[in-house]
């Protein structure tokens, strides 16, 4: 700490120094500089008389913005980018009669807010890489893991550890999918001017529309997009952010989905988030195991996905050209947005790394619950046996609430006796009953379907996503 003020917890705590760097002053106003010089080439391109000299001066100084000279002057003009006109024209007095030639403020607040959103996407983008990573080859190996499936949380039939898996998988692909179009079809505000109708660049170039367009498409394939709007406001269409916020909200919801299993899972017993050797789960109950990081991941989702509601209003209300109550929402809700996805992605790529699964548990569990799921099977084998199905269902339902209750009460699952000692099941030895309790004969296709889903659809898709996506470097989880 530095001072005494209040300081973002996704900062202190929780989000990567590269996403921080990302939406950082200094990176920023880097590239509110790179944009001022594409637009000064490509002005001076097309023959504007832009001195060579400028333009060397303005390279020199991309990564040197005094930003202490910028704040000086942000109080006297109460206004950020002409205070950062002014401290660019100090560093670079040849350009400064260049400087912003024919732009409105949103040529460099506009655009620089979508390279960073698709910088910060990128890295997202390999984040769910790192996390489907993680999760396949927990996938893989547990694939055949016999393991009670619940609806209502209630026991239902049986999946496969890996199965179940592969569904906090899907959705994480479908995040892979949604990022990745979102990279692919992202647009460049480019230089539209006060109003959008670029009728100050229409002035500068003495009515020549060609070089108008021109200029634009220069400028926007300097800044690395391959398309622009068609048309603007003063700003582009707050309904790009929506569209990216929708994308983030969705990570978060799937990693919360899949922390809320995680946490259910924990309290079974049968999946266990990574512990560490001196972590401490409880300032009072030492022996506690608490799914902390789990938790908040589902904090965190929940924290970003209300941010969604920010974008959607401002798409919403934004007026005629431009308003500007959406300036300070925007400067909240982007970057925290941004920051709070990448916590939860590197929570979520250290949990699905080190899960532990307790096979023991598992296979206790469905051994308490395989002689209900063997009822269906017992009773055509009574029927085969000769036996009436209507009354042997009679039969299996009566004897079914009374071990039920008793289960509930501690007893153990003795439903297989009572029916091979029922004269209604006489005609079926009691080994033909105990060979319908292996587990492996009631998870179906699990085990083919995450082999199918993993080969078929998964590999192709990340082996699509990875080029769009920046490489995320390991980062610590802060307990």
């Amino acid at each position: 700490m530095t001072d005494d003020r209040w300081r973002s917890p996704l900062g202190t705590r929780y989000a990567s120094p590269a996403m921080q760097t990302l939406w950082g002053e200094p990176h920023r106003i880097g590239l509110w500089r790179r944009l001022w010089l594409a637009l000064a080439e490509a002005e001076r391109e097309l023959g504007l008389d832009v001195p060579e000299e400028a333009l060397v001066q303005m390279r020199a100084h991309l990564d040197a913005a005094d930003l202490a000279a910028a704040a000086r002057y942000e109080r006297r003009f109460r206004h950020d980018v002409m205070a950062h006109i002014h401290a660019f024209g100090e560093q670079a007095p040849l350009a400064r009669a260049f400087l912003h030639l024919g732009a409105t403020s949103a040529f460099v607040t506009d655009n620089a807010d979508l390279i960073v959103m698709r910088e910060g996407l990128r890295l997202l983008l390999g984040r769910l890489l790192a996390v489907l990573s993680a999760l396949e080859g927990f996938a893989r190996r547990t694939a055949s893991v016999p393991c009670l499936a619940y609806t209502h949380f209630q026991p239902a039939q049986l999946t496969t550890v890996g199965k179940r898996a592969t569904l906090w998988m899907q959705d994480l692909a479908l995040d892979v999918e949604e990022v990745s179009h979102r990279l692919e079809t992202m647009r460049f505000r480019g230089c539209q001017g006060t109003t959008g109708t670029q009728a100050s660049f229409l002035e500068l170039f003495q009515g020549d529309h060609e070089k108008v367009r021109e200029l634009e498409r220069r400028v926007t394939r300097k800044l690395g997009f391959r398309d622009q709007f068609a048309v603007t406001g003063q700003t582009y269409s707050r309904k790009a952010d929506s569209m990216v916020l929708d994308a983030l909200s969705g990570i978060a919801q799937s990693a919360g989905k899949m922390a809320g299993d995680l946490r259910l899972l924990q309290h079974e017993g049968e999946l266990l988030e990574p512990f560490e050797s001196e972590q401490v789960g409880s300032s009072a109950m030492a022996y506690k195991r608490n799914p902390m990081r789990a938790e908040r991941i589902s904090g965190l989702a929940r924290f970003v996905i209300s941010l969604q509601a920010n974008t959607a209003h401002t798409a919403a209300s934004q007026w005629l050209e431009r308003s500007l109550d959406d300036s300070a929402n925007r400067r909240l809700t982007l970057p925290e947005a941004f920051l709070g996805t990448d916590a939860i992605l590197i929570l979520a790529t250290n949990v699905a790394a080190g899960l532990e699964l307790r096979e023991d548990v598992v296979r206790r569990h469905v051994a308490e619950q395989m002689p209900f799921m063997a009822t269906e099977r017992w009773l055509m084998l009574g029927v085969a046996g000769g036996g009436d199905r209507q009354s042997l269902h009679e039969v299996i339902r009566q004897h079914s609430l009374a071990v039920a209750e008793a289960v509930s009460r501690g007893a153990p699952n003795d439903l297989l006796d009572r029916l091979a000692a029922d004269p209604a099941f006489r005609a079926v030895p009691a080994a033909a009953l105990r060979a319908e309790l292996d587990p492996v004969n009631y998870t179906g296709r699990a085990a083919q379907q995450v082999s199918e889903f993993l080969d078929e659809y998964l590999d192709p898709l990340l082996r699509r996503a990875r080029p769009l996506a920046v490489e995320a470097e390991p980062a610590e989880v802060r307990v």
